[in-house]
């Protein structure tokens, strides 16, 4: 069980909670969710409670994050997308730690489920649905007409431009679900050849030199694509708020 790479994601029901037939239990994945927004919070606020003009390093990392998202929304939606910050900002801190926690050995990765990431990418569709109908009304449904588009081809258009809207939430979740996903299986595989060639004798302790360079190598790449997918998942929300924004824009 050890060396299983599937083991690392199985739910485990922590406190067992049972309210008319449903279960609310409180899972290992629950915890971890609950450990990534808090400390994605305390560290916000431990690093800009002491603000200075020369910043630490904490309050260097929270001021570049901020201004990181900031800049990152102002160019996909415009200035008018930064009542969107919080937002963003929230969605992108949460899904960095959730990523950076499952990075710790014997920890737990909620971003390598796909129901966690199809939660987060239907929330932030339903922001875009609901501000969007809020803001324009039915002029929202522009966003499926691009402008200058022969009457003809409208019907056409429009069909490929819902669908395509529709793919949005399984394409957000799934590319953060599969990449964090495959990428600690990976690791688990790897981490696994060095114990199982370790106790071959001389031999396999020499042969384990390169499945230990590779897990060393396969670690720092997760620690980036960590980053990366948040990045991806942020920036991608951005863009899909700014149809919100701006439905006929495009």
């Amino acid at each position: 069980m050890a060396n299983d790479p599937i083991h690392q994601f199985q739910i485990q029901n922590w406190v067992p909670i049972e309210i008319g037939g449903l279960d609310f239990s409180f899972t290992n994945s629950s915890a971890f969710m609950v450990a990534s927004a808090v400390g994605a919070g305390a560290f916000l606020f431990l690093s800009t409670a002491n603000r200075g003009l020369v910043p630490s390093r904490m309050q260097s990392i929270a001021e570049i994050s901020y201004e990181f998202v900031a800049n990152m929304l102002r160019d996909a939606a415009g200035s008018h997308g930064m009542k969107f910050f919080p937002f963003v900002f929230s969605l992108f801190m949460f899904v960095l730690f959730a990523n950076l926690l499952g990075m710790f050995p014997y920890f737990f990765t909620v971003t390598s489920h796909i129901i966690v990431t199809f939660a987060l990418a239907l929330l932030v569709i339903g922001t875009v649905l609901g501000y969007g109908f809020m803001k324009h009304g039915l002029g929202f449904l522009k966003l499926f007409v691009p402008s200058g588009v022969p009457g003809l081809l409208v019907p056409l258009i429009v069909v490929i431009e819902v669908v395509s809207f529709l793919s949005r939430p399984i394409s957000l979740s799934v590319r953060l679900f599969a990449n964090m996903l495959a990428g600690h299986i990976t690791l688990k595989v790897f981490a696994g050849f060095i114990v199982s060639m370790s106790s071959m004798g001389a031999l396999g302790i020499a042969g384990s030199i390169l499945p230990l360079f590779m897990t060393v190598a396969l670690t720092g790449l997760e620690f980036l694509v960590a980053f990366l997918q948040a990045y991806v998942f942020a920036v991608l929300t951005c863009m899909y708020l700014n149809d919100a924004l701006h439905p006929g824009g495009h």
